[in-house]
């Protein structure tokens, strides 16, 4: 089963954007780095009791919406922590104005779409969805996202088998 993917199956846009990854994978449900995770995935109810590493690096874990909520708070709130948080390049013009961002704080998130459930990729260059380590409920989890056309930053949560971008927060 193939739980991550590059943008339409391209590696170009790998380099470009990274993986795409189901929350499980996120999760690490496989327990390949650690335990923290394991058999969280598609209707699953998962609750685990500390920070997820997930698929990040030794030392780092997956942000749950508390976390992601800070991050907002931190760089000025959510209704301008998009601007402050994307990149300064790459993004696509709304309505004539440059949905790049100001990239304060070497975030440098980039609009790299994401895959549906279904199976389609969509909305490289308009939007930036990452996962959250915490799930609303056993069908779906929350993410954090960023959209070309506005300077906030949002939480909202979609379906467990789609596939989003991840950022790792490191362990204090």
């Amino acid at each position: 089963i193939i739980l991550s993917w590059c943008y339409r199956d391209s590696a170009e846009y790998c380099e470009k954007y990274g993986r795409l990854y189901t929350w499980a994978a996120a999760m690490d449900s496989v327990a390949a780095f650690s335990n923290d995770g394991k058999g969280c995935g598609f209707s699953v109810k998962c609750e685990p009791s500390e920070t997820v590493r997930g698929i990040c690096p030794e030392g780092w874990h997956l942000p749950d919406t508390t976390e992601w909520r800070k991050l907002f708070d931190a760089v000025g709130g959510k209704d301008v922590a998009g601007k402050m948080l994307k990149s300064a390049n790459g993004w696509n013009d709304y309505e004539g104005s440059s949905g790049n961002g100001l990239d304060a704080y070497g975030f440098s998130a980039l609009p790299a779409g994401y895959r549906s459930f279904g199976g389609n990729f969509s909305s490289a260059g308009n939007f930036a969805y990452f996962w959250s380590a915490s799930e609303y409920n056993s069908s779906l989890a929350y993410y954090m996202d960023l959209l070309y056309s506005y300077e906030t930053a949002g939480m909202s949560y979609r379906d467990k088998g789609d596939g989003y971008s991840v950022r790792c927060l490191q362990n204090n």
